[in-house]
């Protein structure tokens, strides 16, 4: 029965292409928003985590509860010593430290005098050990405009838009006018080795990235850090990071102790569990919304079709075919329209969706004076569920709408079929 409904639904184009070309269109629009929204929520988290959060990050509970303010004052003490204990209990991520600072940059004249200052964020990181990845992991090497990365103590790179802003070559001095730890005022002057260019305003208005050994240096903070984070090798593993922050906090944190270190996950921080939760609503969301539009579209097309073949079901029923078994055989062309216009659709989201996440969206000119750390360019992200997510509302609207519509055959009285059919 299933080969002779299948050719009647080829056959006869009136009764099937219009139901298919919604189906397509709506299952496409469900794969790809979710893969869309999913990417661009993935890259939001993805970024903050490999500039700000970590998948984990360990601070004191002091500085934790004033990160905002970056306060090096309450910074962590033996910081060595707390990189070597997470090295050994969890071997399988990475622990960097960083130190965050701000103050301004000097420029100065021919004669060592100032012509020009602007205010300045400062992250320190590992820029000049052998093994390290933060270079790559914060794609400072891809956002280099001019010059190269640190390759000695004394060098810095700065951001681009600063450089140009008040004339900073590569290789010129520039003077970092802050704060110690303890309070005092701190006069470090370094050589620009490069400039860089975030795509992100909040960086490019004026940012400068040292070596961390001297930041250490220059903020008198030896064997101090303002965080420690942790990255898996792959990635983020909430439940994991949840373990991992457990066993460390009943290990090392002291609740009468503000300076002992206490571990935090990605998702403690910034509102980043709530952006989360919103990425995977967001697919459920639009799955509903399109289950109900294309079920009242779908119940409208299959009423107009119910009454496009009034006369078909009237012969039908004439002959003693009994009403559940054409009702079924509506249930049965639902499912194998549903399933045409799905497989359609799906093809057609997945290739969208292959494209931006290769491609992506440029919104960088659109975002010149956002403050917020967002990426300048938007992917979508496959994922296995995108390949079966839009058969749910493909297969259940159709299936739903002509559920709907077909009830009429149950209305059918006998006694006037062949008055109809006189007709």
């Amino acid at each position: 029965m299933i080969q002779f409904l299948f050719k009647g639904i080829l056959r006869d184009k009136s009764r099937s292409l219009l139901p298919v070309i919604i189906i397509s269109i709506g299952v496409f629009l469900t794969i790809f928003m979710s893969g869309w929204m999913k990417g661009i929520f993935t890259d939001m988290i993805d970024l903050n985590a490999k500039f700000t959060t970590g998948h984990v990050k360990v601070m004191t509970q002091a500085y934790a509860e004033n990160e905002k303010q970056l306060p090096n004052d309450l910074a962590l003490m033996d910081a060595n010593k707390w990189l070597s204990i997470l090295q050994k209990e969890n071997p399988e991520m990475e622990w960097v430290q960083r130190i965050h600072f701000g103050g301004l940059l000097d420029v100065p004249d021919s004669n060592g005098e100032t012509r020009a200052q602007g205010p300045a964020i400062g992250k320190a990181i590992d820029l000049l050990s052998p093994n390290s990845h933060e270079a790559n992991r914060m794609n400072i090497t891809k956002s280099l405009v001019k010059g190269s990365l640190p390759s000695k103590n004394g060098q810095a790179l700065i951001s681009n838009e600063f450089a140009e802003r008040f004339g900073v070559n590569v290789g010129d001095d520039i003077t970092l006018f802050g704060s110690t730890m303890h309070g005092s005022m701190t006069f470090q002057t370094f050589k620009v080795s490069g400039t860089l260019n975030f795509g992100m305003s909040a960086l490019d208005r004026g940012a400068i990235i040292i070596d961390i050994s001297d930041a250490q240096q220059a903020l008198d903070m030896l064997d101090v850090t303002s965080e420690i984070l942790g990255y898996f090798n792959g990635d983020y593993n909430d439940n994991q990071a949840e373990l991992i922050k457990t066993n460390f906090n009943n290990k090392y944190t002291k609740a009468d102790d503000e300076y002992s270190p206490q571990m935090y996950k990605l998702t403690d921080q910034g509102g980043l569990k709530e952006m989360l939760m919103q990425a995977e609503n967001m697919t459920s969301i639009m799955v509903f919304i399109f289950i109900v539009a294309m079920s009242i579209v779908l119940w409208n097309t299959g009423l107009l079709g119910g009454l496009r073949r009034y006369s078909e079901y009237g012969v039908r029923l004439a002959l003693g075919e009994e009403k559940s078994h054409i009702y079924k055989t509506i249930i049965y062309e639902a499912i194998i329209i549903g399933s045409i216009g799905s497989i359609v659709g799906t093809i057609f989201g997945l290739s969208a969706c292959f494209y931006l996440q290769e491609n992506g969206i440029d919104f960088s000119d659109l975002m010149k004076n956002v403050d917020m750390m967002m990426p300048p360019v938007y992917r979508a992200i496959v994922t296995p569920d995108l390949f079966y997510i839009g058969f749910i509302p493909g297969l259940f609207a159709m299936t739903l709408g002509n559920a709907l519509a077909g009830y009429s055959i149950y209305k059918r009285k006998t006694a006037t079929l062949f008055k109809e059919l006189e007709v």
